[in-house]
């Protein structure tokens, strides 16, 4: 695993609405910190990076550049996309026979016929990982399913996401892949739009389907957690995938963005979520100082 206690440090492309900023390679001065005096954490996702967000620095890092399947992530790119299409958000939007998931026979609490607002559905599908919500959303996209599809891989390779490659709004699909690197500009990307935002770190949420009232939560327990400050997040799982989870969320004053991939074990991906934030608070000011300092 790669950190910033190398003796160079290769900074990512990272992206930032409107295109992507190259950052230079820095060089920590020599004593700053080494290898043997602070550990890294032990982390037990398959594939980790950890990202400052405003210098670019790679704390931590493990099969960052590896394609894999994202799960529900997805919904981050689908929820995007739409936003940026400036349809209604307060339309109502009818859950069909064509949402129900074929291909795993997920559950879902939306039965055929329930109408939601599209704001309602973004916020279930973000916030609870609703797959139908999710569809519906794609499916009512201008020109459907095709065009959703479409403009979810071509937002991707808008914000540099070299290996993603998207092929349904839901995450449903092992064939929705993406690299942590790819996923580190998305979750910058959604965390500027404030829907997506507020949407998916909501710890609970009530929608009025027909004469019932359901009440979601947050898929994400630490989201109402005193002691985290998230911005945005999005957990997943699918068998091929593993369990996942992407925050950007300010920790010891810094904004960084945390992906965790192939994570196994139902709170595996808590687990590690919390240790690096455990590392990150012990390490030393100096260290913290030279970070903030890299981008001037």
């Amino acid at each position: 695993m790669r950190s910033i206690f190398r003796n160079r440090t290769s900074l990512l492309l990272l992206a930032v609405m409107g295109g992507v900023a190259a950052l230079p390679s820095v060089t920590l001065a020599s004593g700053t910190a080494t290898q043997s005096s602070i550990k890294e954490p032990d982390l037990k996702s398959g594939s980790v990076l950890v990202v400052d967000e405003k210098t670019g620095s790679v704390l931590l890092s493990q099969q960052a550049d590896v394609a894999a399947p994202i799960a529900s992530i997805t919904k981050l790119m689908t929820a995007l996309v739409v936003l940026e299409a400036h349809q209604p958000m307060n339309e109502l939007i009818q859950i069909t026979a064509d949402d129900k998931d074929l291909e795993r026979g997920s559950a879902s609490r939306l039965a055929i016929g329930t109408k939601l607002s599209r704001a309602d559905l973004m916020h279930v599908a973000l916030m609870s990982s609703e797959n139908r919500a999710a569809h519906a959303l794609g499916r009512n996209y201008p020109g459907g399913l095709t065009a959703m599809v479409r403009a979810m891989n071509a937002k991707a390779h808008e914000l540099g996401m070299a290996n993603a490659h998207f092929v349904d709004p839901t995450g449903l699909s092992s064939q929705n892949v993406a690299s942590p690197e790819d996923l580190t500009k998305l979750v910058i990307a959604a965390s500027h739009n404030p829907s997506i935002r507020n949407y998916s770190t909501d710890s609970a949420y009530k929608v009025k389907a027909g004469k019932r009232v359901l009440e979601y939560h947050n898929t994400n327990t630490l989201v109402a957690k005193s002691d985290w400050d998230i911005v945005v997040q999005k957990t997943g799982y699918i068998s091929e995938a593993g369990k996942c989870l992407v925050m950007k969320a300010v920790i010891s004053g810094r904004a960084v963005v945390i992906v965790l991939l192939d994570s196994v074990g139902q709170y595996t991906r808590l687990a590690d979520a919390k240790r690096i934030k455990s590392w990150m608070e012990a390490l030393p000011s100096s260290v913290l100082a030279r970070l903030n300092g890299m981008n001037g």
